[in-house]
């Protein structure tokens, strides 16, 4: 198997956004599935990282568990940059505010609703459920809950990371304008002071600037976001020159080892960062020039498909089998595997329920376009009476 050693795009492989007078309309971009399979990866290990916080695993295999997902909250991580890279991507080039927000709307807010449905069924019925209050709620229905410390973890909590995503979706429509009058060397110029700011972040959250953390503050992750949204831009415009997949990957997996040598939080995203900024191009990259890749399998492809829905149910999921197997249980490894297994097995299956039963429905609903309405012509003489124009 041979592969680039360098993810390098002389040419632009898609529109970059700019059209002229008379010009047909531009391409959509190629599609870009290994970044869907990537999407179940960055799932997977906050999957596995809530196993780990739940301690259904004790001994020899809660150390392995904590060595192969404690870090797993960086998956979140890898989903801000993938965000932005993703939206600047397929950004439409006289896309107007409003469309893109009501596709937003439309691709996150069913899943959300439904789970926050759930995440309150469980607050009434279920013994050992915190129950909300009318504010926590709102603010989740909202997704404004991340902006106010007391509220993040409330209901279902992984929807703290959506509160961050709509802070970034309502910055899009200005970041992007600001993307395409830059060019290749203010983009990259923005690139640098995002990574610059997640160190600065990092740094004055280490040393407890403020009174609480900036993990889940949506300005905070907002550098994320941009340097998505930066290395998108630059492959667009066919000025990306980084590293290959598999170096990438590489890195990416020494950055994710070395979270636990930092302080826990917002800090470990200052071990990934690089290599997620790297990864995500270099695939998208393999998928335009037809390199190898293991994203891109039709399994992963599929799994990433349903990874939204995965990431928002799964955790639902876990806090219900505490109402069975109790808080932290450190069972040994096969009775451990063997209760992951199963939490696994109904986490997919709700999700892939969630997927085909609202995400996909919602989405063709809330985006139905209206047929236009047809001007009256005139009326050829018949011998049967006219039939009147339908709207």
């Amino acid at each position: 198997m041979t592969t680039a050693t360098t993810a390098t795009l002389r040419t632009p492989p898609a529109r970059t956004g700019q059209t002229t007078a008379g010009s047909p309309a531009p391409a959509a971009p190629p599609a870009l599935p290994s970044l869907t399979g990537l999407r179940w990866m960055a799932a997977l290990l906050v999957f596995g990282l809530h196993v780990h916080n739940f301690g259904w695993f004790g001994g020899t295999g809660g150390r392995l568990v904590s060595w192969a997902f404690g870090a797993g909250a960086t998956g979140v991580s890898f989903f801000f940059v993938l965000s932005g890279f993703v939206l600047t991507w397929s950004a439409r080039p006289r896309d107007r505010a409003l469309a893109f927000w009501r596709r937003r709307i439309a691709r996150i807010y069913p899943v959300h609703l439904a789970t926050l449905a759930v995440a309150l069924v469980m607050a009434y019925t279920l013994a050992h459920q915190a129950r909300p209050t009318a504010k926590q709620t709102l603010a989740n229905a909202l997704l404004l809950h991340s902006w106010w410390q007391p509220w993040w973890q409330t209901l279902n909590p992984v929807s703290w990371s959506l509160a961050c995503e709509a802070f970034f979706y309502a910055a899009f429509p200005p970041l992007i304008l600001l993307l395409r009058r830059l060019g290749a060397r203010g983009s990259a110029a923005l690139g640098a002071l995002s990574v610059a700011a997640v160190l600065v972040l990092a740094w004055a959250d280490a040393h407890h600037w403020w009174t609480h953390s900036v993990y889940s503050f949506p300005a905070a992750r907002l550098p994320e976001f941009v340097l998505g949204a930066v290395t998108a831009r630059l492959v667009l415009l066919g000025r990306w020159r980084g590293p290959g997949l598999e170096a990438s990957l590489a890195l990416a997996v020494i950055g994710y080892f070395l979270v636990p040598q930092v302080t826990p939080g917002y800090s470990a995203t200052v071990c990934t960062i690089a290599g997620f900024a790297l990864l995500i191009p270099a695939a998208a990259v393999a998928d335009l020039h037809g390199l190898p890749s293991l994203w891109r399998r039709r399994r992963m492809v599929r799994l990433g498909e349903l990874s939204f829905a995965f990431y928002m149910i799964h955790l639902l999921v876990l806090r219900a089998a505490t109402e069975v197997l109790g808080k932290k249980p450190h069972f040994g490894a096969l009775a451990g595997l063997a209760v992951t297994a199963v939490a696994f097995t109904v986490s997919l299956g709700l999700s892939w329920l969630l997927y085909e039963g609202v995400e996909r429905p919602a989405r063709r609903l809330l985006l139905r376009r209206r047929r236009p309405s047809r001007q009256p012509g005139p009326v050829p003489a018949r011998r049967e009476a006219p039939v009147p124009a339908r709207d």
